[in-house]
């Protein structure tokens, strides 16, 4: 071998190799993008061929809405923490993921809520929602971060504030117009795809196995013991806003756990307290029983970090990071329990 065809194989040999594309996309963006995607092809059914009652104009108004607050509020809230607005930087790509949760939140609550000919209250529930994430945190390592179900905390106070003239949408909106056959076919269709995401993508199966398990467990108490008629108990879980509840709305993946045994905790109590107010005769009981767990899981965050302050004030002054900025990489033990 001659000595140019050596060194053409050493600048060979040495020549860098191309980076390596990711093989997967973020999953917490792909469970936003389909979640999005889900909302408005079901919606679009809705007005088109399922007989949603509310004016087919206000999701128009309701989603851009939505965009407006968020951009807002997220300007404000950069503002006071001396940071960058997190939809600045990556052009509109960055814009369009960053207005996601509002999209799906701005839907949800048009489609799950009724107010007749007036918008003004969906509009409402449309700002508390999205003003939630940015008014309802906690600490958690060291960051904040927003504990309360957008969708779900935006309904249960417009329920709270207006319940004797704006209700949930009426379970029969979702098959009105369907024949028998579709009627079936609605809820199973759902149930697959959201089934498909939050197996593939959000990964919250166990936290639905444990709202599953909860409910029908209540439901199996309140008959025992309360004479509740059994049929009576497990009716909801039949209908196709039981259907969407389960796979849509309580296994937002911003406010419940990441680790198994923890989500199958957060849906079981969810379902335990769910019991206890049908026992009161709580109306728009689902609702409600979510805002509560959300709550209590906020509240034991705060209760950790206080906690945590105090155990380093007692063992010499530890130096804690700053509410908002990055902790130190070694975290706090009595946080971590709740934080999961």
């Amino acid at each position: 071998m001659t000595a140019t065809e050596i060194a053409g194989v050493a600048a060979h040999a040495v020549r860098p190799r191309a980076p390596k594309k990711p093989a997967n996309r973020d999953p917490r963006y792909l469970a936003l993008r389909n979640f999005a995607i889900s909302m408005s092809v079901f919606n679009i059914f809705g007005y088109t061929l399922l007989g949603f009652e509310q004016p087919w104009l206000w999701p128009l108004i309701c989603a851009p809405f939505g965009y407006v607050v968020e951009i807002v509020l997220e300007l404000i809230s950069a503002w006071a923490q001396e940071r960058t607005p997190r939809f600045m930087g990556r052009g509109f790509r960055g814009l369009y993921e960053f207005l996601l949760p509002s999209h799906i939140t701005a839907l949800a609550a048009n489609m799950l809520l009724y107010a007749n000919d007036r918008l003004l209250p969906i509009l409402l529930a449309v700002f508390i929602g999205v003003a939630a994430k940015h008014v309802l945190q906690a600490p958690v390592y060291g960051r904040m971060r927003h504990f309360m179900n957008p969708s779900n905390f935006g309904i249960t106070m417009l329920l709270v504030l207006f319940g004797s003239w704006v209700s949930i949408a009426p379970p029969y909106e979702f098959t009105e117009n369907a024949n028998t056959f579709f009627r079936v076919a609605i809820p199973l269709i759902i149930a697959t795809a959201g089934t498909v995401i939050n197996a593939m993508l959000t990964k919250r199966v166990a936290l639905i196995v444990g709202w599953l398990g909860g409910f029908v467990i209540q439901a199996l108490l309140r008959h025992w013991f309360w004479d509740v008629a059994i049929f009576s108990a497990l009716g909801p879980m039949s209908g196709v806003a039981f259907v969407l509840y389960t796979n849509y709305m309580i296994t937002d993946p911003g406010t419940t756990p990441t680790k198994g045994r923890n989500q199958f905790m957060f849906g079981a109590s969810v379902a335990m307290v769910y019991g206890v107010l049908m026992l009161f005769n709580v109306v728009y009981t689902l609702f409600f029983a979510t805002t509560i767990v959300c709550g209590l899981r906020g509240a034991g965050w705060w209760v950790a970090h206080f906690r945590n302050k105090g155990k380093q004030a007692g063992a010499g002054g530890a130096v804690e990071a700053p509410v908002g900025q990055t902790a130190a990489p070694e975290r706090p033990a009595g946080n971590e329990a709740v934080a999961a």
